[in-house]
């Protein structure tokens, strides 16, 4: 529902949580969780009142693959169809049985489309991420295929070092390489997926002035690493890591917004690693295109 009171217009909640009703912070006027309005202070004089009038306006929402999708477009087209093709891709992991057991907010001196180009390349982890996850990617063993009109992906191969990045030994329906695989999902603009037979982690992208980005990330373990014995270790361990590899990001792309802010700044060719960033660039000249049209 839209988070707008039908008073004045403020804005009614914010953060995370549970509720029971929706009160606005202004003049108290209380909705019910189903967007009607329960009640409304000093509103009895006014005779062009009506209390069952009011209610908040509908905005279109969808539960796919365990995440809550929300669009102000009434012309968008349900997120089943438009994301079938990453249920095709990654339906097997069962995403939707992860649970979240972290998520933080954070605002970076730099561009969100930057950070989002970051995400979608994996060429810069073994110099960005040297001291972390760069040694267990293998350039030869990345795999950057054609873009989707609504999201790109590119895949890595781990190995035995990060534990947690494979299967469990409990998990029988993956096979083969799919056991180590770690999907990497940009779905445009701003959702950036890291998905692994163990846990996933994400961005959820915001632009905050031109110059800065806020970052809702969170992430989580797959059922079997909820449940297994050592699953606080395995908590523990992969916050620690993940918390490390943003250090990393954020130095980098810092560093890129402000070379980019140079006058002298000029882009470069592409690697055959970059080939999301190049479908990432096609999406948004398209959106551009069609909004200049």
């Amino acid at each position: 529902m839209s988070n707008v009171c039908r008073h004045r217009m403020s804005t009614l909640l914010q953060g995370r949580g549970n509720i029971r009703s929706i009160v606005c912070p202004y003049h108290a006027w209380t909705y019910n969780l189903d967007g009607r309005l329960r009640g409304a202070p000093a509103m009895d004089q006014n005779t062009a009142f009506c209390k069952s009038d009011v209610v908040l306006p509908a905005v279109a929402c969808a539960e796919w693959l365990g995440w809550l999708f929300v669009s102000l477009n009434p012309k968008a087209r349900p997120v089943a169809q438009e994301l079938a093709q990453v249920q095709e891709l990654v339906g097997d992991f069962a995403m939707e049985t992860y649970s979240e057991t972290f998520f933080e907010t954070h605002v970076w001196d730099t561009n969100w489309k930057i950070l989002a180009e970051n995400f979608m390349e994996s060429y810069h982890l073994p110099v960005c991420h040297a001291g972390t996850i760069g040694g267990l990617s293998k350039l030869d063993e990345m795999i950057c295929p054609p873009g989707l009109p609504a999201f790109n992906y590119h895949t890595i191969l781990k190995d035995e070092t990060l534990k947690i990045a494979l299967a469990h030994p409990s998990n029988t329906k993956l096979e083969g390489e799919r056991r180590r695989m770690t999907y990497l999902l940009a779905i445009y603009p701003s959702l950036m997926i890291t998905l692994t037979p163990g846990y996933f982690w994400y961005l959820s992208l915001h632009p905050h002035g031109v110059g800065q980005v806020q970052i809702a990330f969170g992430g989580g373990m797959s059922p079997d690493y909820v449940n297994d014995p050592d699953a606080q270790a395995h908590f523990a361990q992969l916050k620690i890591l993940l918390d490390e590899v943003n250090i990393e990001d954020r130095g980098c792309t810092e560093k890129v917004y402000r070379g980019l802010c140079s006058a002298m700044a000029t882009p470069g060719h592409l690697s055959h690693l970059e080939r999301p960033n190049y479908d990432f660039a096609q999406y948004l000249n398209a959106r551009v295109q069609a909004d200049l049209g």
